[in-house]
């Protein structure tokens, strides 16, 4: 599989990435399935939080299963989301960070962590906090880069400045959504990504099962699936203007002899920002197909005539 860099770090990834946000909710067999499948056909990066699996699941999953492997990956985690009902456990202040990593530490059986992101800004905490804290981190050997998500441009902007300025470590890479279906982050952060030279790693590539092709306009959600989950979350996406979208990327897909699937990954491949698209599988097949779809190699012609099929009134 093809690796690319995280932004300027040096650290290559696969560029197809495997998000671990199942796991703690799976029983840890199955994530061990999905976990032992990746590494088979040769999936590096390995994606989770402390919030995920109810707050330190799928951590916990995740350093049982690796085990011995973990030297082979790269395990990205995040902090930031609650972590207790009272607060206190949040952020991104110095002292906060200092107890996030070391619990995350815990939890994946190691003791580092390839790339540690803030899950979502701190509005309570000055950036330089917070990267000053990343920095002293990154010195101690206990992260070796670290990433932002869900960061407005703006911010960072602002916080690569304050990085410059005080010659502390900068993050290296963005984790946002990003998909066929919702492109808001092109007008501002996929700019600033390319003039910082990060690297952006999407996730909801699939916008959540839209562009799996498991669903067709006025039929009913197969029960099991995520949209049939989430309830009146999944009206988000389920508008009339992107199921007029779908119809057209599925017939291209199709005319190409490929899925509309296998079309979502190559689009987001095609893009010279990406590192590596998070994807999540809660069960190998899943991960075949993500895997098979990078295979597809999309011409400037194509990611035109795409663009032009999803753009929006």
């Amino acid at each position: 599989m093809e690796k690319r860099k995280l932004g300027k770090s040096g650290i290559e990834v696969s560029v197809i990435g495997l998000g671990c946000n199942n796991f703690g909710a799976l029983p840890v067999e199955a994530s061990k399935r999905v976990v032992d499948r990746a590494i088979e056909l040769g999936v590096t990066l390995f994606d989770t939080a402390d919030v995920y699996g109810n707050r330190g699941g799928s951590e916990s999953q995740l350093g049982e299963i690796l085990g011995p492997r973990r030297k082979d990956i790269v395990l990205a985690t995040k902090f930031a989301m609650p972590m207790d009902d009272e607060g206190t456990k949040s952020g991104a202040s110095a002292a906060y960070i200092r107890q996030a990593c070391e619990d995350s530490l815990k939890r994946l059986r190691t003791d580092y962590i390839d790339l540690y992101q803030q899950h979502r800004p701190d509005p309570k905490t000055p950036i330089e906090e917070t990267l000053g804290a990343l920095d002293d981190l990154v010195k101690q050997g206990k992260v070796r880069a670290i990433g932002c998500s869900n960061m407005p441009a703006d911010q960072l902007t602002a916080a690569q400045d304050v990085s410059r300025s005080r010659h502390l470590a900068a993050y290296v890479t963005a984790q946002d959504e990003y998909s066929l279906l919702v492109r808001g982050i092109e007008s501002a952060l996929v700019p600033t990504l390319l003039k910082e030279g990060m690297g952006l790693l999407p996730y909801f590539p699939l916008a959540s099962g839209l562009l799996t092709g498991k669903y067709e306009q006025g039929k009913e959600i197969p029960a099991g699936t995520r949209y049939a989950r989430m309830g009146r979350f999944g009206e988000r996406y389920m508008t009339e203007e992107n199921w007029r979208i779908v119809e057209a990327l599925s017939a291209f897909a199709k005319s190409k002899g490929h899925s509309i699937l296998e079309l979502a990954f190559a689009w987001l491949i095609a893009n010279p920002t990406l590192s590596s698209v998070i994807a999540g599988a809660t069960r190998p097949e899943q991960v075949e197909q993500n895997i098979r779809a990078a295979s597809w190699k999309l011409s400037q012609a194509d990611v035109a005539e795409v663009n032009r099929l999803t753009s929006k009134a």
